[in-house]
């Protein structure tokens, strides 16, 4: 999945209060952690109690951050951030945490998620005199928030809640508090652990907290706001509640395998994913390969299950991430064979079931597919780990526009033809709830099915660049 083109990670979040700690630091492995979940452009801000330094650059986390910029990054508190852009474009002003004033002083915040009301919200607040540096709908409810001078930042968060629509996981940090906040629908993941005994951690997965040395605490709940400083930790609950609606998508492939949502291990899950479609749509093979990584832990399922051995096919460059140096036409051609090298002798004369998490636009599947037959395999059997993909995402994942999707205009058979598999199977909705370990009702499965929790009105379901040009040109570095 994660050599697909036109589905891409959404953001990644983190935050960190403990006095007597390097933050700059913990924050930076956390965000490697998180880089799976933003590839674009990488962020760090820090408090020392009086005072918020930021640093953010367009790159990977170890592109972006040196030991001399984080050396000058001292406090108690710090926040960081990874993106992959979802509305607005991938450049520097668009970079995460973004900082507005208020009458505290510095509010620092990023954002996991996607409004779907910003061209609303953002005109309203030009009307009222605001003025916007970027096209990202994470400034807007900076806006909003600045916005509210009247009101003390607890009471100004819920009043910007009842503004906003949409999915948002946000770590915000004042000079002296640091802040999470979930949206009531729970759409992204954010939570909570405990660190050196008097610290506290929020990040977007648990896979986060294990790299910095803290302890998993509990999920922030869907509508929760917790408000963290040196009193120790306060939690304030925006009610009514709509259904929780938890991102199904995090358990198929967002989410890194070690990570655990909803109390679930994310790779014990898909490894029972692969399980049960090996029980719902079987194959005469020689051997289960994935396609790596994210295919891994489902592939491992469907050779236990199917009894047929499990190996490696096709070997992936881990090095490759985000360049600045563009391959020419020639390289560019090549595509899919800079990122993954099949094994000619494993599959030479093997009838091979190729497992994945996902089909989106089925170009990279077909070559994929291609690939495997030219190294000699003699059939090759696609079985994907979760339904067929037919709406885009609205709440946070950068998708293709449906007409792109594959499976929103061709049935499975029409699908098979276009990638060129023996054959192509995907795992039925129930099998994906049932091995996620939690009710539907408790997921957004709007991908998969079109049933979106949060209702998007047909004039939101446009670019992610319905921003681009209204804002003013301010991509420099910030220390």
């Amino acid at each position: 999945m994660d050599l697909k083109e036109g589905w891409h990670d959404e953001c990644g979040v983190f935050g960190v209060y403990s006095p007597n700690a390097d933050v700059a630091k913990m924050a930076y492995f956390g965000l490697f952690a998180l880089q799976h979940r933003g590839q674009e452009s990488a962020g760090i801000a820090v408090s020392d109690g009086s005072d918020i330094q930021l640093y953010k650059d367009m790159g990977l986390v170890t592109q972006v951050f040196k030991e001399d910029v984080l050396n000058g990054m001292r406090g108690h508190m710090a926040v960081g951030h990874v993106r992959y852009s979802t509305t607005g474009s991938s450049k520097l002003a668009n970079a995460q945490p973004l900082m507005v004033e208020r009458p505290e002083g510095k509010l620092v915040l990023g954002h996991n998620g996607n409004l779907i009301n910003t061209s609303e919200l953002r005109a309203e607040l030009e009307a009222a005199g605001a003025s916007f540096e970027t096209t990202i709908d994470s400034e807007v409810i900076g806006k909003i928030l600045a916005g509210m001078p009247e009101l003390p930042l607890e009471e100004a968060i819920p009043a910007m809640m009842a503004k906003v629509k949409g999915a948002y996981s946000l770590v915000m940090m004042t000079e002296k508090t640091l802040i999470g906040v979930r949206d009531q629908h729970g759409v992204r993941p954010l939570c909570l652990g405990r660190i050196n005994g008097a610290g506290y951690v929020l990040a977007s997965e648990s896979c986060a907290l294990h790299v910095v040395g803290a302890k998993f605490e509990r999920e922030i709940e869907p509508g929760e706001i917790v408000f963290i400083d040196e009193s120790g930790l306060r939690s304030q609950k925006i009610s009514p509640l709509p259904r929780a609606s938890m991102c199904i998508f995090e358990f198929v492939y967002v989410a890194r395998p070690d990570s655990h949502i909803y109390g679930q291990s994310l790779h014990l899950s898909r490894r029972r994913m692969g399980q049960l479609l090996a029980e719902e749509h079987p194959a005469e093979a020689d051997m289960v390969i994935p396609v790596p990584d994210s295919g891994t832990p489902a592939a491992i399922g469907y050779a236990e299950a199917s009894h047929i051995p499990f190996g490696e096919g096709l070997i992936k460059n881990r090095y490759i991430g985000r360049t600045f140096i563009q391959p020419d036409q020639r390289l560019r051609d090549l595509g899919i064979k800079m990122k993954l090298t099949p094994l000619h002798e494993a599959l030479a004369g093997k009838r091979i079931v190729l497992v994945d998490d996902s089909i989106v636009r089925g170009s990279t599947s077909g070559k994929i597919v291609r690939m495997l037959k030219e190294a000699g395999a003699t059939e090759v059997h696609v079985r994907v780990s979760s339904p067929p993909i037919k709406y885009p995402c609205f709440y946070g994942i950068d998708t293709a526009v449906r007409k792109e999707l594959i499976a929103s205009s061709r049935e499975v058979e029409e699908v098979r033809l276009e990638i060129g598999a023996d054959s192509l199977a995907y795992l039925s909705m129930e099998g994906m709830v049932t091995a996620a370990g939690c009710p539907k009702e408790g997921f957004c499965t709007a991908c998969f099915d079109g049933d979106y929790p949060i209702p998007v009105p047909e004039e939101i379901r446009l670019s992610k660049f319905i921003l681009e040009g209204q804002e003013k040109d301010n991509g420099e570095k910030r220390l």
